[in-house]
């Protein structure tokens, strides 16, 4: 065992606190050093120009034209923008630290226990230094998704929840260009389609308030749940040479976060698999029903969209990478059926109404049995509109300015 009093194991804690002071100064993640991984992994390319400005104004303008007769609710959209892949990563980066915080806070706390109490008083720094080695780790992992997600997403909405400003619609030309070339279609009908989709997800989350709080609940639910192997820290700290400072670097994180499987982790999975097929489906009955016949192409790109869902899209890769989350395309497919068979009984408005709060939406049972659920909402009709505001939090005795929208 080494002695804490020789001066090559003091000089070498000194080394460690000196090499993990700034990232532990980052927090649970290192966001300087993603972004700078996730920007360099990037290939060049040219600013966004006005050009390629209007030609997205223009089409998310009339994706919201033919969204509004396919939805009860009003635009979503308060602004366009037309990103380049940096600029995505710039704009997107306030969303990230909400959805991957909550897992880097619990793990990078569980860092300090891999040095063994019986060790404390003689490697005490050693708990901070582990934490700074987590918050690179976490900071280095992050940049090289957020690389691989910049070079695919279509727009600022496709990982599932809107991850710009509220209400700011943003396509990114340079991958929609690509996107429509590999499929040898025209890009201003992969444009518009993919218009649609931003533009319906933006009057989703606009109109139920309660439904980005919701996901971010269920990501620190499970991230509460995350626990560490007591055999693996013993293994990762026997690697560690005193006297080499850059081997505290090479610990392998994912031997020593492994999942626990716990109840509650499984629970909150199933619910947030369930809200992202719910999303994913009610977006894919809308757009249709919006783009009808009108897009010559229409049958190719949701049959494109499919596939891309299927073998992994940017939805998928995000929840799988912050909570090892699977989705599966059978349920996406039922949510889409639900939400149809729904509208066929109640119309619009009544589908759109299920939005009105989470203890109203279909649950997991509900997606592999849609029909009775569609068979219970049918038998309560239409519930008075009293209830809705209860449900939502709103006093419906306090007045209110109407401001003639749908809801």
């Amino acid at each position: 065992m080494p002695d804490p009093n020789d001066p090559r194991v003091q000089q070498m804690m000194q080394q460690l606190q000196q090499m993990m002071a700034q990232s532990m100064s980052q927090g649970p993640v290192n966001w300087d050093l993603a972004k700078q991984l996730a920007e360099s992994e990037l290939p060049s390319e040219n600013t966004v120009g006005p050009v390629q400005q209007q030609e997205v104004t223009d089409a998310v303008r009339l994706a919201d034209l033919w969204l509004d007769g396919s939805t009860a609710w009003a635009t979503g959209v308060t602004s366009t923008d037309a990103w380049s892949r940096k600029q995505w990563i710039a704009r997107t980066e306030e969303s990230w630290k909400q959805l991957a915080e909550p897992l880097a806070e619990q793990m990078s706390g569980a860092m300090g226990s891999l040095v063994p109490e019986d060790m404390t008083d003689m490697l005490g720094p050693m708990a901070n230094m582990m934490k700074g080695i987590g918050s690179a780790l976490f900071g280095a992992q992050m940049g090289q998704a957020l690389s691989a997600l910049a070079r695919e997403v279509m727009s600022s909405t496709e990982v599932g929840l809107p991850l710009g400003k509220t209400g700011g619609a943003a396509l990114l030309p340079a991958n929609i260009e690509e996107y429509a070339r590999g499929l040898e279609l025209p890009v201003d009908e992969v444009r518009l389609f993919v218009a649609l989709r931003e533009a319906a997800t933006h009057r989703l989350f606009t109109h139920a308030t309660w439904l980005r709080g919701h996901l971010l609940s269920l990501i620190e639910a499970y991230a509460r749940e995350i626990h560490i192997d007591e055999s693996a820290i013993e293994e990762a700290m026997s690697d560690v040479d005193p006297s080499d400072p850059a081997s505290a670097q090479s610990l392998d994180l994912n031997s020593v976060f492994k999942a626990s499987d716990t109840e509650q982790q499984k629970a909150a999975l199933k619910r947030l698999e369930t809200v992202i097929a719910l999303i994913t489906g009610w977006v894919n009955m809308v757009v249709s029903e919006a783009a009808g016949d009108r897009l010559p192409t229409m049958d190719q790109l949701l049959e494109s969209a499919r596939r891309r869902r299927a073998s992994g899209g940017p939805t998928e890769r995000t929840f799988e990478a912050l909570v090892g989350l699977q989705l599966e395309p059978a349920k996406v497919r039922a949510a889409t059926q639900l939400w149809e068979t729904l509208a066929e009984h109640r119309g619009i408005e009544g589908r759109e109404q299920v939005w009105a709060h989470p203890d109203l939406m279909p649950t997991a049972e509900d997606l592999d049995n849609p029909d009775s659920f569609v068979a219970i909402s049918d038998a309560m009709g239409e519930l008075d509109a009293s209830m809705f505001d209860e449900l939502a939090g709103n006093d419906p005795n306090k007045n209110t300015d109407d401001d003639g929208g749908k809801s």
